[in-house]
Order: structure tokens, then C-alpha cells, then sequence
């Protein structure tokens, strides 16, 4: 396992920022993510939504992937499975990513969230690795 270099807050959109997720640590390959619920989080039932442990998932993802890309590459999101294994009803969710296989132009990766070290989720993705367009950012 690769140490992780601690960079808090760095390359994090305005969605990241919304939901309340923060990067903890990234390395090629890998991330450390987390999250504080609050009670914008949970589902009626008082239990945090399936949707925000899939775009924790998902960000965390993106993120592994996108340090082990090439200068000018972006990636973008295929496909994502996810399986919740206990309910969570508060604390800290903590999710840990890291690539399993990145091909030329498609990367499989893993997620797993924990609270108190419990694991309650994990998923796997598939993701697109791309050139950005030279136009996309002004778009």
C-alpha cells in the first residue's frame, strides 16, 4: 500500500462542497474521503439516503482514477454497482477507492465505506478515460 499525501480541500467542485464530502488523502490510484452526516443526509426513516453513499462512492472513484491519469486526460463515470450491507443512521462515513485495473481508455475501481470502522457499503465502477477537449472548458 501506497502512503497517501494529505491534501484537504484541494480540487474539490462545488458539488463535493453541497453535499459536505471531503477529500482526506489522495495518491495515484487511490483516495480517502469523508463524511459528517447531518440530517439533510437521511431519508425519511431517519436513515442516511442510498444516494449520498453513491456519490461518496462515486467521487471517491473519480477521484483515485483521476490522479493516475495522464496530463490532459479526464475520465467520466460508466457505470457504478453498489451494495449497501447495514443501515447507517449517523456518525462519519469514511470511503476508501483505489483502482483495480486501468486500461488506455477504460479503468474498473473499488469503494469501500466504512463507519466506526464498520463496513456498511462498497461498490465498483467502471469509468472512460478521455483527452478533454480544448473547448470543454469553456463550456
Amino acid at each position: 500500500m501506497r502512503d497517501m499525501t494529505s491534501s484537504h480541500h484541494s480540487q474539490t467542485s462545488q458539488f463535493t462542497q453541497h453535499v459536505g464530502i471531503e477529500l482526506v488523502e489522495r495518491a495515484p490510484g487511490r483516495s480517502r474521503w469523508t463524511l459528517d452526516l447531518q440530517p439533510i443526509h437521511m431519508n425519511t426513516h431517519g436513515v442516511v439516503h442510498g444516494g449520498v453513499l453513491f456519490t461518496l462512492a462515486d467521487t471517491a472513484m473519480g477521484a483515485a482514477l483521476f490522479g493516475a491519469l495522464q496530463p490532459g486526460q479526464i475520465c467520466a463515470t460508466i457505470n457504478v454497482k453498489i451494495n449497501y450491507f447495514k443501515p447507517v443512521f449517523g456518525g462519519t462515513v469514511v470511503c476508501v477507492s483505489e483502482v483495480v485495473n486501468q486500461g488506455k481508455s477504460v479503468a474498473h475501481l473499488d469503494a469501500s465505506m466504512y463507519v466506526d470502522e464498520v463496513l456498511v457499503a462498497r461498490a465498483n465502477g467502471d469509468f472512460a478515460i478521455f483527452m478533454r477537449k480544448p473547448d470543454a472548458a469553456a463550456a
